[in-house]
C-alpha cells in the first residue's frame, strides 16, 4: 500500500511539472530528474517585461498566496508554411484562459474567454514603442494583434478587475511537436467529429491523438456545438485535462534524453512574462502547483450571450460575468449559478479524457 501511495504521489508531481493550458494546452514539460539540464534552456524562452508595458494603472496585487495566470494560445502561422491557413498577418490571442490558483495551492479555477467576445480594449503600449488607441466595441482576440501579449493582459485586467500575476503563451508549431514527443494524448469521443475547417475526422470511441490531430481538435469549431468558438472552448478544456492525465504517465527519470527533448521543445514554444521567463522559475511554479490535480480544477466559460447585431460575436453577460470575476478576486470557487443562461454553458463537449 505504501509503495502504491509513493507511486501515486510521484505521478501527481510529474504531471504538475507540466503547466498546461487547455485551449492550445500550453505545457511546460520536464521533471526533477532533468532539472539540472533546464538551466541550459533559459535562452529558449521569450520574455516580456509586463510591468514596464502595463505601468501602474492596474488592479491591486494579492499577497495571500493566490495567483492568476493568463494562458494564451497564439494563432501565429510563422514557420508553419501555410499549413493552418494563409492570408493571416501577425498573430491573435486565439485562445485565452485565466488560471486562478487558490491561496492553498490545492485548487484552481479556469475561466475561458471566447475570442469573439466584444469588449472594450484600453489604450496599450506597444512592445517596440508607441501606443495603440483603445476601442469601445472590438473583438477580444484583436488585442494581441494590435498590441501583443501585454495588450491582451491589459484588456483582461480591464474587463475583469483581476490582476494577472503572470502570462504564458504557446504557438501552433510547438504544441504539435510537443504532443508528438509525449507519444500522443488519449481521448474518448461520444460521437463522430468531422470538421472540414480544421481537417479533423474522428469516429466515436477511444483515440490516441498525435500532434497534428491534437492541434486539429483544439482548433475545431464547425464540427461541434453551434459551429462557433463556444464549442471549441469545450474541446480545449477537455483536452487540457486529458493532457495532464497523459503527462502523469511520463517518467522523467526513465529516459533523461526524452525528458530533455520535451523540455527543449516546450521552452522553445513558450513566451512568458519576465517573472517566469527562465527554466528555473517555471520549475518553481510547477512545484508550487504540484498539489492541484484535474479533479480539483474547475473550468468555466465566461458568461456570454449572442450579439443581436452579429451572430458570429458574443457579448459578456455583465451581472453574471461580474460574479465570475468577483469569485476570483475573493479567492472563492466560481458559483455554478454564475454561468446559468450563458450560451457558453449550452455546449457539452463530446470529448473526455481517455482511460
Amino acid at each position: 500500500m505504501a509503495r502504491r501511495s509513493r507511486k501515486a504521489h510521484k505521478a501527481r508531481k510529474k504531471g504538475l511539472r507540466y503547466v498546461a493550458w487547455g485551449a492550445l494546452a500550453l505545457v511546460v514539460a520536464g521533471g526533477g530528474g532533468v532539472a539540472y539540464a533546464w538551466q541550459h534552456l533559459d535562452g529558449n524562452i521569450q520574455g516580456t517585461d509586463m510591468n514596464a508595458l502595463l505601468g501602474h494603472d492596474r488592479p491591486t496585487a494579492r499577497h495571500d498566496g493566490a495567483m492568476n495566470i493568463l494562458l494564451l494560445g497564439s494563432d501565429s502561422r510563422a514557420g508553419t508554411h501555410g499549413e493552418y491557413g494563409s492570408g493571416v498577418l501577425g498573430a491573435r490571442a486565439d485562445t485565452a484562459m485565466v488560471l486562478h490558483v487558490d491561496k492553498t495551492h490545492r485548487k484552481a479555477s479556469v475561466v475561458s474567454i471566447p475570442r469573439d467576445t466584444m469588449v472594450e480594449r484600453p489604450t496599450c503600449a506597444k512592445p517596440g514603442g508607441g501606443t495603440v488607441a483603445g476601442a469601445q466595441q472590438t473583438m477580444f482576440n484583436s488585442s494581441y494583434a494590435m498590441g501583443g501579449p501585454a495588450c491582451t493582459v491589459k484588456t483582461v485586467e480591464k474587463m475583469s478587475g483581476v490582476r494577472m500575476d503572470h502570462y504564458l503563451e504557446v504557438d501552433f508549431k510547438g504544441f504539435r511537436k510537443l504532443i508528438d514527443q509525449l507519444g500522443g494524448v488519449d481521448i474518448t469521443t461520444e460521437r463522430a467529429i468531422h470538421d472540414s475547417g480544421s481537417g479533423l475526422r474522428l469516429s466515436a470511441g477511444e483515440h490516441r491523438l498525435k500532434g497534428e490531430d491534437a492541434l486539429a481538435l483544439v482548433r475545431t469549431r464547425h464540427g461541434v456545438g453551434d459551429g462557433s468558438d463556444l464549442g471549441r472552448i469545450q474541446l480545449q478544456q477537455a483536452f487540457m485535462k486529458a493532457l495532464i492525465h497523459r503527462a502523469e504517465t511520463v517518467d522523467p527519470l526513465g529516459s533523461p534524453a526524452t525528458s530533455y527533448a520535451l523540455a527543449d521543445t516546450a521552452t522553445k514554444s513558450i513566451s512568458a512574462d519576465s517573472g517566469l521567463a527562465s527554466a528555473g522559475k517555471l520549475l518553481g511554479l510547477a512545484e508550487e502547483l504540484k498539489g492541484i490535480s484535474p479533479d480539483r480544477t474547475h473550468m468555466v466559460t465566461l458568461p456570454v450571450t449572442y450579439d443581436a447585431r452579429d451572430a458570429g460575436r458574443v457579448l459578456p453577460m455583465d451581472k453574471a460575468a461580474h460574479r465570475v470575476w468577483s469569485a476570483l478576486r475573493d479567492d472563492r470557487a466560481v458559483p455554478k449559478s454564475a454561468t446559468q443562461g450563458s450560451v457558453g454553458a449550452r455546449t457539452d463537449s463530446p470529448v473526455s479524457a481517455g482511460s
